[in-house]
Parts: C-alpha cells; structure tokens; sequence
C-alpha cells in the first residue's frame, strides 16, 4: 500500500511550484511541455490547475465589476483580521491614526 497522498509526488511538488506562472502564461515554453505531460496524467494536477485557472478568472471579473469597499470601511476590516501590514503603503486606504 503506498503512503504518497495526492500531490505528494516530487513531480507533482514541482508543479506547484510553476503554477501561478504555467496559468499566467508565463512559464517557460519547455517547462509548459513538462507540466502539460504530467497534467495529462495526472488528474490530481488537472483539477488543481482548472480551480486556479477558475479562481483567477473570478477574482479577475470581480475586480472590474465590484466597487471598491470605502476606505474606513476596508481598514476596519483589515485589523479585524489581523491584516494591518498589508494596508501600509496601499493607495486605497489610509493607514488609521495611531
């Protein structure tokens, strides 16, 4: 009985490893070859592909149709969830007064 899970291969390792860049389109042509041969394999990497492929075609068509959350708003939301750092040098917030 084998002990490797899904995605646990080394082959499967190093694909995640180039996945934002395979799905963005800009891997290297010969590493684009290696994964699409291992995704004709293995389904495991074809649906991790096909849901990240999805995920940043929605958060895409999201971004263009939703407005953007008002900026107190947006910063209240960011420390709740303990995410402050992330609102340091973001042009659509202002960092609240200490």
């Amino acid at each position: 009985m084998s002990t490797e899970t899904p995605m646990s291969s080394p082959q499967c390792r190093h694909l995640l490893d180039s996945l934002s860049d395979y799905v963005d389109g800009t891997l290297q042509e010969s590493l684009c070859v290696e994964i699409e041969r291992h995704l004709a394999e293995c389904e495991d990497c074809r649906v991790v592909v096909d849901t990240l492929r999805r995920t940043v075609y929605l958060v895409q068509t999201l971004e263009q149709d939703q407005p953007t959350l008002p900026s107190d708003v947006r910063v209240r939301l960011f420390h709740k969830l303990q995410l402050d750092e992330f609102l340091e040098g973001d042009t659509m917030t202002e960092a609240p007064a200490k």
